[in-house]
């Protein structure tokens, strides 16, 4: 599959934010309900670690975005990812690709741990994260409700080799 990775900006707001509610829609990859609005994802990820994935034509094919997850200077080198693919584009290393240009920015960055949160029957992304270096921490159960049921998650993260 011939694709590029990019920087991800505005440009791509609509359909990052479809994907993302395709995500949404099929239960099982987060806890919202809703997409939120570009402004809401702009504000809240951070600008210079958030890829596309774009087909020669520049359809967005996936993305992946990360957040801090803390203000407190002891975990400056902690983020958080979100990686989401289109429907049509999965089983194509399209999450693979966009976790390693992830892992390639974050790293020189400084960063030496990236984490994210996975429902367990999301077997796929479990599979994917592990090629790409993350272990499982553990699982949190019955973390949060969703949907009017209560839902574990388990707790991945990579450490940079690189960043100590």
């Amino acid at each position: 599959m011939t694709l590029t990775i990019a920087p991800l900006d505005g440009a791509h707001a609509d359909e990052v934010l479809a994907i993302y509610q395709a995500g949404i829609d099929e239960g099982n990859a987060t806890f919202e309900t809703t997409a939120p609005t570009w402004a809401e994802f702009d504000a809240a990820k951070l600008p210079e670690h958030r890829f596309a994935a774009l087909d020669t034509d520049g359809t967005v094919l996936g993305w992946v975005a990360v957040t801090r997850v803390s203000d407190r200077c002891a975990y400056a080198g902690v983020v958080e990812h979100s990686v989401y693919v289109h429907p049509a584009a999965r089983g194509r290393g399209v999450a693979g690709r966009l976790l390693a240009a992830l892992v390639e920015s974050t790293e020189a960055a400084g960063i030496w741990t990236i984490q994210s949160g996975v429902f367990p029957e999301n077997a796929a992304s479990l599979a994917i994260h592990a090629r790409a270096g993350f272990r499982i921490i553990g699982t949190r159960e019955r973390i949060g409700r969703h949907h009017g049921a209560w839902r574990d998650v388990v707790l991945l993260e990579r450490r940079s080799p690189r960043v100590m």
